[in-house]
């Protein structure tokens, strides 16, 4: 199946619990770690959530 990779831009500091747990979710905890996931829906969807702490790397 296709990979995407993602990057942590933003903090996770004032941010809402749901949002710091899309982040955990994601594999994310640190400013500017990648993590690499599949590309389907459901984590499309956890991208959009946080789509003002990450950015797309690949995919």
């Amino acid at each position: 199946m296709a990979q995407i990779t993602v990057r942590q831009t933003g903090s996770p500091i004032r941010r809402k619990n749901d949002q710091r747990a899309t982040l955990v979710g994601l594999g994310l905890n640190r400013l500017g770690r990648t993590s690499t996931l599949e590309d389907n829906p459901s984590v499309r969807g956890m991208i959009a959530k946080v789509q003002h702490l990450v950015e797309v790397v690949e995919g």
